[in-house]
């Protein structure tokens, strides 16, 4: 049997330790060169142990201060529902203050980004059309819990104040609440659930392990005539949260 590479060997035993009740969550690990001195390696073995444990969930970094144990982190439930878009309200902030935590977002845009193939196909465009790209970070107490990657057609926003998902006067508030500021209706939304595992930038991101399951979500908005509108590709790792579905039943 080939010998256990010198960082695994390291993970497992500060693993055992934490398990042991050594280290509690929250509290600081001793420093690199420390854990070297002990474990008879170099610091970047001890770096590679620690970043492999982070990315389980078992530590967490925090820039300029040191490596910690993880606390635990309970899954939050994240509802689905047309029912829930609703003028100036964010369901994932009514998700997460229901589970006692302040929901929040970070988000980078990039405008006239040529549409691949799949999302054009997805918004009814030519591959290559210009749209608005814009990456997300769904975060619940401040530890990211869910991405999004959304897709809009920039010949249906460009030249308009709601071009920008999160910047100008509309910034925010959701597609269903924006597209009406340009005479568009949003009647519906298709969403295409599927469980896969979390490729290796998703996992750094999320703090999960790389191959970790996740639902990956495809959602197209659609307007009252039929047109594509938006389309994201929303990624929910089962680790962190639950997915539920709220169907409502007109009478």
């Amino acid at each position: 049997m080939p010998e256990q590479p010198p960082y695994l060997r390291i993970a497992d035993e500060l693993r055992r330790r934490i398990t042991e009740h050594e280290w509690t969550p929250g509290e600081r690990l001793p420093s690199r060169a420390q854990i070297a001195q002990e474990g008879g390696v170099g610091e970047n073995v001890v770096r590679r142990a620690q970043e492999l444990l982070i990315s389980q969930g078992v530590l967490e970094g925090r820039a300029g201060s040191g490596t910690y144990v993880a606390a635990p982190r309970q899954r939050v439930r994240v509802v689905r529902s047309s029912a829930r878009e609703q003028p100036g309200g964010s369901p994932f902030r009514e998700d997460m203050k229901a589970a006692g935590k302040q929901g929040d977002w970070e988000s980078r845009t990039e405008a006239k980004m040529p549409a691949p193939a799949e999302i054009a196909s997805r918004l009814g465009i030519a591959e290559g059309d210009l749209c608005v790209r814009t990456l997300y970070e769904f975060l619940a107490d401040g530890k990211p819990v869910q991405l999004s990657t959304s897709w809009e057609p920039y010949g249906l926003t460009g030249g308009t104040l709601i071009v920008l998902p999160e910047g100008g006067p509309y910034a925010g508030s959701g597609v269903v609440n924006r597209m009406a500021e340009i005479g568009i209706t949003v009647s519906h939304a298709v969403e295409q659930p599927e469980p896969r595992q979390a490729n290796a930038q998703e996992a750094s991101l999320l703090g999960i392990q790389k191959a970790s399951l996740v639902t990956h979500i495809r959602r197209t908005y659609y307007s009252d005539q039929g047109q594509p509108v938006e389309t994201a590709d929303i990624v929910i790792p089962a680790a962190l949260c639950e997915i539920v579905y709220e169907i409502p039943i007109d009478r």
